[in-house]
């Protein structure tokens, strides 16, 4: 996809900080860090949305993910990191390309995150139990 940023940096049409790099995916540092090491990992090959991944592909990346955050976590003496996936612009995915985010935490570095925790209503939960077990079964 020649207009997916991520895919040109992938490429090498379009310089980036890469910090680790295979056949599948390129980890490389954010241009707009919320931490110093804010780590982008992605697979080489274009994918919207995780949806859409390879199981190949996904294996192959999430088997690199520990290792890159834990290095993330080291380098940058954080006390834990945050992996974050925005998929779809409703839940903040700004590039149309699969990417986890490692983010180094410390104690007070007012990044937050927002946990807005609820309860279902009576019945609720089983019935939705019920229907994504179902549907989940059916795309076997």
């Amino acid at each position: 996809m020649n207009n997916c940023i991520f895919c040109r940096i992938a490429a090498g049409d379009i310089p980036a900080h890469v910090i680790y790099s295979n056949q599948v995916g390129l980890a490389f540092l954010d241009i707009r860090p919320l931490a110093a090491g804010h780590t982008l990992w992605i697979p080489k090959q274009h994918y919207g949305s995780l949806d859409e991944i390879t199981d190949h592909a996904a294996v192959e990346l999430l088997k690199e993910l520990p290792r890159l955050a834990k290095t993330v976590r080291d380098v940058t003496d954080s006390g834990g990191y945050n992996i974050l996936l925005n998929n779809g612009t409703v839940a903040g995915q700004e590039v149309a390309h699969v990417h986890f985010h490692i983010i180094p935490r410390r104690e007070d570095d007012d990044l937050g995150y927002r946990w807005l925790a609820g309860e279902y209503p009576d019945g609720q939960a089983e019935a939705l139990q019920e229907r994504l077990h179902r549907v989940l079964m059916n795309h076997a």
